[in-house]
């Protein structure tokens, strides 16, 4: 190999190191989660008979506004994430984005995906989309310093996408968004308590105000996440309330779901240690996407 070819194997490097610090800055895994929310809800909401179009211009519209919102989230939160172990290989703390790339990124995709749902979906899905993004980049993320509330703001920015796709294909509000609404936002619950007990010397650190950190004992983050899991279980046959015979094989499935994620969550609030949280972790895990996916047969059968 020649020397003349060294400078251009570096940039190419760079390139491809720049590229992956932008499509981590995304949040690809909790992206995924809310792109599915939304296209199983837009799927839900039209009884399994949706506008494919309208559906994915929805799902490419919501993917550039929650990527902005993570971005966002990022270069909010770079100080902190450089005092954590698990964030200090984020793209800022890593100094490989400056925060004026990070700002220009998370700027023009909202911009960018406010229009498309707009233009593409309707200004009803666009509004539930920013209303998404200023919950979560405005208000959760900031008060994470301030108290701990802020799980409970976060949730509720967490759900919305439920609405993004419930209005993109221009349902009527009824009960089964009632009781989507309340399954993924009580689902949190279990999930961010499981997290927080994890990592709870970490938010210390940092100065996060995690249920965690407030409450060391842990006893109100495992009481929250056993209140929410049993909850879950009646709660998550709502979406099943308009054609309940025909819906016995879901209800049976979300029943065993819900039990299976109630009895992780009772073994994290009898123990209170690491096995324990990541038991639940994996439960919750594995319970909203497999509920969501079962939802679908809801309408169909």
């Amino acid at each position: 190999m020649s020397a003349s070819t060294f400078p251009l194997s570096q940039e190419r490097s760079n390139l491809s190191i720049r590229c992956r610090a932008y499509v981590e800055l995304t949040k690809p895994r909790i992206a995924s989660l809310v792109l599915v929310t939304v296209v199983v809800s837009g799927l839900i909401a039209s009884w399994g008979q949706p506008n494919p179009w309208l559906l994915l211009h929805a799902v490419i519209g919501t993917a550039c506004v929650a990527a902005s919102g993570s971005a966002f989230n990022h270069w909010l939160e770079r100080h902190t994430d450089s005092l954590m172990p698990r964030t200090a290989g984020r793209p800022l703390p890593a100094g490989l984005l400056s925060s004026r790339q990070v700002v220009r990124f998370a700027t023009a995709t909202v911009v960018a995906g406010s229009l498309y749902l707009g233009l593409f979906v309707h200004w009803q899905a666009a509004t539930w989309g920013f209303v998404t993004w200023l919950l979560y980049v405005g208000a959760y993320t900031p008060l994470k310093v301030v108290t701990a509330w802020n799980t409970t703001v976060g949730a509720v920015a967490g759900t919305l996408p439920v609405v993004i796709g419930w209005t993109a294909v221009g349902a009527d509000f009824d009960l089964r968004l009632g009781g989507l609404l309340a399954v993924v936002f009580l689902w949190q619950f279990p999930h961010f308590m499981a997290i927080a007990w994890l990592y709870r010397n970490e938010y210390r650190q940092a100065g996060l105000k995690m249920t965690t950190v407030v409450d060391s004992s842990g006893k109100h983050a495992t009481t929250q996440a056993v209140s929410a899991a049993l909850a879950l279980i009646p709660v998550s046959f709502l979406p099943a309330s308009y054609s309940v015979p025909s819906a016995l094989p879901y209800l049976l499935a979300a029943l065993i779901l819900g039990t299976g994620q109630l009895i992780c969550a009772l073994l994290f609030f009898c123990r209170r240690d690491e096995t324990s949280a990541r038991w639940l972790l994996r439960a919750s895990l594995i319970y909203l996407p497999t509920l969501l996916i079962l939802m679908l047969s809801i309408p169909l059968l």
